[in-house]
């Protein structure tokens, strides 16, 4: 019998087993570029990992939450990087790393199914396309080698498509999904036996890191960069990671996921070899987060966020922002930091820069309803 102490258990163990879930997937093309995308599943709170430090209603709007600019990487007079992004850190010294500040695909609502089939898709609505802008860009290279290949369960939206495609899933434990958690908190917030019980296990939950995971990040980084490197292997790869939505816990979960992305950037980067140097990887999620804390330690479904653009082909040292501001004014909705430069854009600039084709053809290819538009300057290195 399932008992209510045994419950707090299964679902504190579930909902910490893995704060990244790797997910690979694989598409070969005739060029010496390589393009990987990972996406940020469960909309990843960008204000507290490109930190705006020097806005005057930061740390008011974040309360606890915020991040102590004395213990992040300096990015600029306005920009920190939190501190559990220090090989991504590194990658910014070394002008390997760029961020894009207030960034948003062009959904405007906040649900996690609808927002990633958006980004995915490179539709301007959800279940608009059927098939994926990444599936997309693989028919714009030439003489693709081979089959796109997905480790996952089953083939992400993104890379969806006419071009074949198969998939290989490596064995893990899903977690509770993060709304689940909420409600139980709520279930159990008035009984004096359950609750600390249970808040004793979302602070175990938010410390757990990716024990529990089969695939450690810095395996999966090298794992991604064996293929990669291969002279006849894939020139594209997408990587899932899951868990970013932080409703409660946040300090602590985040600290977790963003060392565990760190270490699979790190991994990925020194795995490669000199084959980083024609290498760009573009770090981004769904959707932001609200830019006030909520009252159960986290942060509720947002609007913009902050992207990530690394490797060795990067012009990095740079941090790209059209910064709106955290004053109530200039918030979107009262609520959101407002977005101001579109993810179409930067995927379509990123991805066209990658492989040498201009990117409004690739724009006008990966997002057939016309959000990407021509950035202001270039992300790689001429």
């Amino acid at each position: 019998m399932l008992t209510r102490r045994r419950f707090l258990w299964c679902a504190g163990a579930s909902a910490g087993a893995m704060l990244v879930a790797p997910q690979l997937v694989f598409a070969s093309a005739e060029t010496d570029r390589r393009f990987v995308f990972v996406i940020q599943r469960g909309a990843a709170d960008g204000l507290n990992i490109v930190v705006p430090y020097g806005d005057p209603a930061y740390a008011a709007l974040r309360g606890p939450l915020a991040i102590d600019p004395s213990t992040a990487a300096k990015l600029d007079g306005t920009f920190a990087l939190h501190p559990s992004l220090k090989q991504v850190a590194q990658m910014y010294a070394g002008k390997e790393a760029l961020f894009v500040q207030a960034v948003a695909s062009p959904y405007r609502e906040r649900s996690h199914f609808d927002g990633q089939n958006v980004l995915e898709t490179g539709g301007n609505a959800p279940y608009q396309l059927k098939d994926g802008w990444m599936n997309r860009l693989l028919s714009m290279l030439p003489a693709p080698r081979a089959d796109a290949i997905a480790f996952a369960p089953t083939v992400p939206v993104a890379l969806r498509g006419r071009a074949e495609v198969t998939s290989y899933a490596p064995s893990s434990l899903p977690q509770a999904p993060d709304d689940l958690i909420t409600r139980v908190s709520q279930l159990y917030a008035a009984d004096a036996q359950l609750h600390p019980l249970w808040d004793a296990a979302m602070q175990a939950r938010g410390l757990a890191a990716d024990a529990g995971a089969r695939q450690d990040p810095a395996s999966l980084g090298k794992l991604a960069a064996t293929f990669l490197a291969k002279p006849d292997g894939p020139r594209i790869a997408m990587i899932e990671t899951g868990g970013w939505d932080t409703h409660s816990a946040q300090n602590p979960r985040l600290a977790g996921q963003l060392k565990a992305l760190d270490t699979m950037l790190a991994a990925l980067r020194d795995g490669l070899g000199e084959h980083w140097a024609n290498t760009t990887v573009l770090v981004a999620t769904e959707f932001g987060r609200t830019a006030a804390a909520n009252g159960t330690g986290g942060t509720d479904h947002g609007t913009a966020s902050a992207a990530m653009i690394v490797g060795g082909a990067v012009a990095g040292g740079r941090v790209l922002a059209d910064w709106p501001g955290l004053a109530h004014a200039s918030l979107y909705q009262a609520r959101d930091l407002k977005p101001t430069i579109g993810l179409d854009t930067v995927i379509a600039n990123a991805a066209g820069e990658t492989f040498g084709i201009d990117p409004q053809r690739v724009g006008a290819a990966l997002f057939p309803d016309g959000g990407a538009q021509r950035f202001g300057q270039r992300i790689l290195k001429t």
